[in-house]
């Protein structure tokens, strides 16, 4: 007899196991989950887990995949607070400093032409540093299928929006100074470097992306572009601090 055919993917039930996960702070190997077959399924089985976090803030990560494609995933929990935020902490939490641009005009997609990189900044209206953190329900995060972390929201735990800077600081974020403390050791202390040098790259991929959803990136919408200084694990609870230029301070507490 002729196998059956296997099963339909079914996103609703990968952002269940994901939420559930989360919920329970706890991780799984890639091998035990139904993988996403595209970016459709990646993003349709995120949308689920969005919905099911109860995700409401307008604030977004970008970042590329593998071959290319501009993707991005919600940050969650979000907090605005210039010092003394709480983000709970769990196992294998990794932490990165980044900056972060609101936008304050919509950035619609186009079909004739594309943006250029001086277009993203006309429509930037505020500019932050912020703070990342990352627990992927994935054990291997995106390292076999980043597709499977692209459902994971790209692997956010958090975000935490500090001050303004100034706007040029988009053009000037690597390579100024940069100093994180955790508990009052320093675990980065160099100039700041962006994956790409420029920290507008992978937001100019995406408003060129023809397939982004048509509510993506509207007026209001808060948008962080990178880690300035790795991604480094945070193995217990803790107090960070992050200076960026040395007159810019951010503070929060993993707990």
């Amino acid at each position: 007899m002729a196998d059956s055919a296997a099963a339909p993917f079914d996103p609703r039930a990968l952002a269940a196991k994901l939420h559930g996960l989360r919920r329970s702070q706890s991780q799984a190997p890639t091998a035990e989950f139904t993988l996403p077959a595209d970016l459709r399924h990646a993003m349709d089985a995120q949308n689920f887990l969005a919905a099911d976090e109860a995700i409401a803030s307008n604030a977004w990560k970008v970042t590329v995949s593998p071959d290319g494609q501009a993707v991005t995933a919600p940050l969650h929990p979000y907090v605005q607070a210039d010092s003394g935020a709480r983000i709970p902490w769990q196992r294998g939490t990794k932490f990165e400093a980044e900056i972060a641009v609101r936008l304050g005009r919509d950035l619609p997609i186009r079909r004739e032409g594309s943006y250029s990189r001086a277009d993203i900044v006309d429509a930037i209206e505020a500019v932050h540093l912020g703070a990342e953190l990352l627990a992927s329900a994935i054990e291997e995060s995106g390292k076999i299928s980043f597709l499977l972390f692209l459902a994971d929201r790209l692997g956010n735990s958090g975000y935490v929006l500090g001050p303004r800077v100034e706007k040029p600081a988009v053009d000037t974020a690597s390579g100024m100074p940069l100093k994180v403390t955790f508990n009052g050791q320093p675990i980065y202390d160099a100039p700041a470097q962006h994956p790409k040098g420029d920290v507008l790259t992978w937001l100019l991929d995406y408003a060129n992306d023809g397939m982004r959803p048509n509510t993506s990136l509207k007026a209001g919408a808060l948008v962080t572009t990178g880690t300035l200084c790795g991604a480094i694990e945070l193995v217990t609870p803790g107090d960070i601090e992050i200076v960026l230029g040395g007159s810019t301070y951010l503070r929060l507490a993993l707990v």
